[in-house]
C-alpha cells in the first residue's frame, strides 16, 4: 500500500476511535467491504437515539474509492434492561460509483443578511442516490384563504434518495460539518468522471 493509502487508511481508523462507538468492530466491518481498496475519503457518522429508559446509537461509514462508494451501518441494542447483553448488528453495502445518479447538498446559514463569504454553513444534509428508488411525502392540500374549509385533496413530492446523512455544527462540531463537504466534494469529483456503465442491448430495460 502506498504512502498516501496508508495515511488515507489511518486518518479512516482515527475517526472511527474518536467515534468511540465499538471502534475495533466497525474497523473490521468497513475494512473488510473495502475487499482491499484504498480509500480517498471518508465521512462517519454517529447518531443517538433515546427511546424511553433506552438509549440506541447508529453509526453510518462512507468510504470513497476510485470506482467504489461502501456504505457501512452499525446499530446496537440492549437485550435486557440493566444493559448486560448487547447485540450489534451491522450492514455493508457497495455502490459502483458510475451507478451514483445524484449528489444533492443542502445548507443551513444563521443570519443571511449578515452573511459573509467566511462565514461556514450551520448546518449541512448530504442525499445521495444510486437505486432509481423514490420516496413520496404526502400531506393535506391547503389554499391561500384562511376562511375556507373545503377539501382540496393531497399535495405531495416525490424525493430520490438512498441515504440522507445531516450534520449539525450544534449536534457534531463546526468541523464535522466541513469534513462532511469535503467528502461530498470528492465523492461529486469521483461521479463526474466516472463514465457512463455499460449497458447491454440484450438484457431488458437496457
Amino acid at each position: 500500500m502506498n504512502p498516501s493509502a496508508t495515511s488515507a487508511r489511518r486518518s479512516l481508523d482515527d475517526d472511527l476511535n474518536r467515534a468511540g462507538f465499538y471502534p475495533l468492530l466497525v474497523a473490521d466491518v468497513v475494512h473488510d467491504a473495502l475487499d482491499e481498496r484504498a480509500p480517498l475519503s471518508h465521512l462517519v457518522h454517529l447518531e443517538t437515539h433515546f427511546d424511553r429508559t433506552e438509549v440506541h446509537r447508529h453509526i453510518t461509514v462512507l468510504v470513497l474509492t476510485e470506482d467504489m462508494l461502501v456504505v457501512t451501518h452499525v446499530d446496537d441494542q440492549q437485550l435486557d434492561e440493566a444493559g448486560q447483553q448487547v447485540m450489534a448488528q451491522t450492514s455493508t453495502e457497495s455502490v459502483p460509483v458510475s451507478q451514483i445518479r445524484s449528489v444533492v447538498l443542502s445548507y443551513v446559514y444563521a443570519q443571511p443578511q449578515n452573511y459573509q463569504p467566511s462565514d461556514p454553513a450551520r448546518e449541512l444534509t448530504l442525499s445521495i442516490a444510486w437505486s432509481g428508488g423514490q420516496r413520496l411525502d404526502m400531506g393535506p392540500a391547503g389554499c391561500g384563504d384562511p376562511q375556507c374549509d373545503a377539501d382540496h385533496g393531497y399535495t405531495g413530492t416525490i424525493v430520490q434518495d438512498d441515504i440522507v446523512i445531516r450534520v449539525s455544527a450544534e449536534a457534531d462540531g463546526s468541523q464535522a460539518v466541513q469534513n462532511a463537504k469535503a467528502f461530498a466534494r470528492a465523492l461529486r469529483k469521483v461521479n463526474t468522471a466516472s463514465p457512463n456503465p455499460v449497458r447491454n442491448p440484450e438484457l431488458p430495460g437496457s
